[in-house]
């Protein structure tokens, strides 16, 4: 953290501040539970997916709120992005 410039705490925290009002806004109760498990277990994954709800939100692509089942649904959609084989030769 020494070497951040006071520029890039600055956005990290209006990132986090963003990222605690979407979910206040669009995740139920189950969804921010869930979320939060994952955060203790992958925090990589958990980043990529409260990002991926800031920018639905900021798109106003969101017309309800998400629980957990559809929470589930967009983890799965990050998580096969990921999804690679690797061929030998």
């Amino acid at each position: 953290m020494e070497d951040m410039e006071s520029g890039d705490i600055e956005r990290m925290r209006k990132l986090e501040r963003m990222k605690a009002l979407v979910k206040s806004r669009v995740l139920t109760k189950s969804a921010i539970e869930r979320l939060g498990r994952l955060k203790m277990v992958k925090p990589e994954v958990a980043e990529q997916l409260e990002l991926f709800i800031v920018q639905l939100y900021q798109q106003g692509q969101l017309k309800s709120m998400i629980d957990d089942a559809q929470l589930k649904e967009i983890l799965e959609g990050i998580s096969s992005k990921k999804d690679f084989n690797i061929i030998k030769r």
